[in-house]
């Protein structure tokens, strides 16, 4: 199988013309690593940027909120605690989902780039017969 993708990427490099080689390289599938910096390219970098240093601070109260519900003797202290604990943890993975959300976005995104281009380029072919 890798094979065939290997082969139909060099077709497909050969029937462009050098500027759409290079983009199409640009193209090719990211490692999560490299989908994680591709969250912090773009108009929105600056969202991704305020979102984890908001859930920087929420993990900051959350650590907070652990530690004080080993020295409460207060029942209802202790049960406001756990249910800013429980906030705390919901907060955190709304955010990490939003994260992935955008990470998939952005996959979903590069590969319709990549069948416009393909796209273009066979229409090129047809037209020059």
């Amino acid at each position: 199988m890798k094979t065939n993708i290997e082969n139909i990427d060099h077709l497909i490099k050969e029937t462009l013309t050098q500027e759409e080689a290079k983009f199409y390289d640009g193209l090719e599938e990211q490692n999560l690593s490299g989908m994680i910096r591709g969250l912090y390219k773009g108009k929105n970098s600056w969202l991704v940027l305020v979102m984890n240093i908001f859930n920087l601070a929420v993990f900051g109260v959350l650590i907070y909120c652990i530690i004080q519900t080993f020295d409460e003797e207060n029942t209802n202290n202790l049960i406001i605690y756990l249910g800013i604990i429980l906030l705390c943890f919901i907060t955190m993975s709304v955010i990490k989902l939003h994260m992935w959300m955008n990470m998939h976005r952005n996959v979903v995104t590069r590969e319709i780039k990549r069948l416009e281009l393909q796209v273009s380029s066979l229409a090129g072919k047809l037209a020059e017969k």
